[in-house]
């Protein structure tokens, strides 16, 4: 079995860099140029908040009531550019809402001349040169960054800088080969399991070290990764799920015609699995080690059944974990399907609701099986019970 477990490692290493050969992106397929984003020439100076009005009452659309308007003056942000330029912007109600104060540091964007005669010409109402584009939050995430990163340090040492270099490598994946590949049109699913199949390859090793254990843990996440795979592609597939659930999927849509959004789904399901697969095939090899560790006279039916016990309380807690990090990440959909007041069959007419749904069941049905299949492998490679002395119960 370790002869087995060590060739199936290195077919699985040479499977990834054909993968990544294959897909590794060239070319251009059907991707706008990034100055079309928003329009020719255009830039996204940064400026300083100088002050900020009221903000304008909210209207609710459709309403048949005249809704109050306000001063003229609500929801007016003036900032200072770098230049030392004063522009004044009109801002959301939301964004009026933020707590901005003079200091704080904010991105506009800057129409050409030209771009703002085409416009007018096309009947569009532009209040100026500058409009509003985003926060800038550099600080306070560098500081949660920077906290964790230090508290990671401190409490798993080694471990913990093994762990943040493979965040890193995961990040570069992400954004070196998963993000163009997807822009150039290749297979989503294909990317994801590539994508996947190199940062486990890294992460795993690097993080936890080179050895059969690792390696077992290794071979469990891939079998998770390909369940979730085919339930992903399934469910993706069943729901009838087109991938264009909202304004980013539509713009991205217009803007790179060669991406396939309806497979972006499962790919997404196998980007998102990926951790919690590492984390629950590493804790069941290691579970199945250390028991054999502690009773290695314990025979491997035994073994087995012992580690599916912690793994079982694993699981209970792994679920409901990934149930309820979607159910976070849709609460704004969930709160306007509440209130059209239609019961919770409305729900899944929303394909926001409806993908994370898929998401999260897919990932739960690797997680489930790879399980039992990681404790089976770990118990095998694991080593062998040794010979029950005299006078022992086994």
């Amino acid at each position: 079995m370790r002869v087995v477990v060590v060739a199936l490692v290195a077919l699985t290493a040479l499977a990834t860099a054909a993968g990544i050969v294959w897909l590794w992106p060239r070319g251009d397929a059907g991707v706008a140029d990034p100055s079309d984003f928003v329009v020719p020439g255009a830039t996204f100076p940064h400026a300083d908040v100088v002050s900020l009005t009221e903000p304008c009452p909210a209207v609710v659309p459709d309403s048949t009531l005249d809704a109050p308007q306000g001063s003229p003056d609500c929801g007016q942000l003036t900032a200072r550019l770098d230049d030392g330029e004063t522009v004044t912007v009109r801002v959301s109600t939301e964004i009026s809402r933020a707590g901005l104060e003079p200091g704080d540091s904010v991105t506009l964007l800057k129409l050409p001349d030209e771009a703002i005669s085409d416009l007018a010409e096309q009947g569009a109402q532009l209040d100026g040169l500058y409009t509003f584009q985003g926060i800038d939050r550099p600080m306070p995430l560098g500081v949660l960054g920077a906290v964790f990163v230090v508290l990671v340090l401190v409490v798993a040492r080694w471990r913990g800088l093994a762990a943040l270099l493979s965040l890193g490598v995961g990040g570069l994946v992400l954004l070196g080969f998963v993000a163009p590949a997807l822009l150039r049109g290749e297979p989503p699913v294909a990317v994801g399991l590539v994508a996947s199949s190199a940062t486990m390859l890294v992460v795993l090793y690097l993080t936890h070290g080179l050895s059969l254990r690792t390696s077992t843990a290794l071979l469990g996440t891939l079998v998770g990764l390909g369940l979730t795979a085919v339930a992903g592609v399934w469910g993706s597939d069943a729901a009838r799920l087109t991938g264009v659930g909202d304004e980013d999927g539509s713009l991205l849509q217009g803007l790179a015609g060669g991406v396939r959004l309806h497979d972006l789904v499962a790919c997404g399901v196998l980007i998102a699995a990926f951790g919690v697969l590492n984390d629950v095939t590493i804790s069941q090899t290691s579970a199945v080690w250390e028991l054999r560790a502690a009773d290695p006279f314990r025979p491997r039916r035994a073994l087995f059944g012992s580690a599916m016990r912690i793994g079982r309380d694993h699981l209970a807690s792994t679920v409901y974990t990934i149930v309820f990090a979607y159910a976070g990440a849709a609460l704004p959909i969930l709160l306007l399907v509440s209130l059209s007041g239609q019961g919770p069959g409305m729900l899944f007419l929303s394909e926001g609701i409806t993908a994370e749904v898929v998401r999260t069941l897919a990932s739960a049905i690797g997680l489930v099986l790879a399980i039992p299949a990681t404790t089976a492998v770990a118990v095998l490679v694991a080593p062998p019970p040794q010979p029950v002395p005299e006078g022992r119960t086994p």
